[in-house]
């Protein structure tokens, strides 16, 4: 399937690896099909492009390779609604807002999107915490953990519960 996008000009996508968010994210509840872009090198950031809206894409990072202590519980709604049967199903992202300074960075972990790897069902999970926020500053984390080669490593990698 081709699609003309506003940031990488016209791609093909493999129609199999398209997200479906049967109800949006928020702000943007009419559009319902995605798919990630970026390889695996340019970790721990991707693209979560709209199929529906080919113009709208948004930065998504892996939020435990930023902030290691990260841990998330997913509810039961939410894993029945997304079809997880466990940890191994789930992908987690936190959507990035890149300001005009950069240095400002920051990533929403109050609201993760949660994807099923297995069925491609996906959501934007507002979690019932106040130990995340929406924006929490990527270069400030980093220099905070002064980070070194061990980043996004698994013995340093956050964790999903998942509650059934």
């Amino acid at each position: 399937m081709r699609l003309d996008t506003r940031h990488f000009g016209t791609i093909e996508i493999d129609e199999k690896g398209i997200i479906n968010f049967s109800e949006g994210l928020p702000g943007f509840e009419h559009v319902r099909q995605f798919v990630l872009l970026g390889s695996d090198e340019q970790l721990p950031f991707k693209w979560l492009q709209s199929v529906d809206e080919p113009e709208l894409a948004f930065v998504v990072v892996d939020p435990f390779c930023i902030r290691k202590d990260y841990d998330i519980t997913l509810e039961d709604a939410v894993l029945e609604k997304l079809g997880i049967k466990g940890p191994e199903d789930v992908l987690v992202y936190s959507i990035v807002v890149v300001p005009e300074d950069t240095s400002r960075m920051s990533m929403n972990l109050k609201a993760p999107v949660v994807i099923n790897v297995k069925n491609n069902k996906g959501m934007q999970v507002i979690l019932d915490t106040d130990e995340y926020s929406v924006r929490h500053y990527i270069l400030e984390e980093l220099q905070r953990q002064e980070v070194g080669g061990y980043a996004c490593s698994d013995e340093k990698k956050g964790a999903v519960h998942c509650h059934k």
